[in-house]
């Protein structure tokens, strides 16, 4: 996690605004703390955490509420999603429950972000824990063979 702290003043903030938006639209933003302060005209201090890579996909909702991964992720991370999408489907298929219920696409699309995938960093994502253990290692071969595909 980063963070980084903007200042806009109240009065003549153009500027500062747009640097700010700028710098919210292409980053994955965590949480924003906001505190004014009355002095020198006034001012707002924008304190923002945020993690390193793409943007959130919220970003890129279609009107039906539908996240598009190839808009969101490079080429890299969507070819590394479809094919988490393949195992999930077919871990889902062998015992009988939803997709979904394996991880979800926002889920995979984290994965297919991370740079070095385990066990412990799959249990991180929010809402996966113990799931990690019991449908992890094939998303972890999946990226091994990936990588070694590209001369990683």
């Amino acid at each position: 996690m980063q963070i980084k702290i903007f200042t806009l003043p109240v009065l003549d903030s153009e500027l500062m605004e747009e640097e700010a938006n700028k710098f919210l639209r292409s980053h994955r933003v965590l949480t924003v703390d906001r505190q004014f302060s009355a002095e020198n005209g006034g001012y707002w201090t924008l304190f923002v955490s945020y993690q390193e890579g793409a943007p959130a996909a919220v970003a890129s909702v279609s009107r039906s509420g539908k996240v598009d991964y190839r808009e969101v992720l490079t080429p890299e991370e969507f070819g590394r999603f479809a094919r988490f999408r393949d195992i999930r489907k077919e871990q889902a298929a062998q015992i009988g429950i939803p997709a979904y219920a394996v991880f979800t696409d926002e889920e995979l699309a984290q994965m297919a972000r991370m740079e070095e995938i385990s066990v412990k960093q799959i249990a991180s994502i929010k809402n996966v824990g113990k799931r990690a253990e019991k449908y992890g290692e094939a998303f972890i071969k999946a990226f091994q063979q990936a990588g070694n595909e590209t001369g990683e």
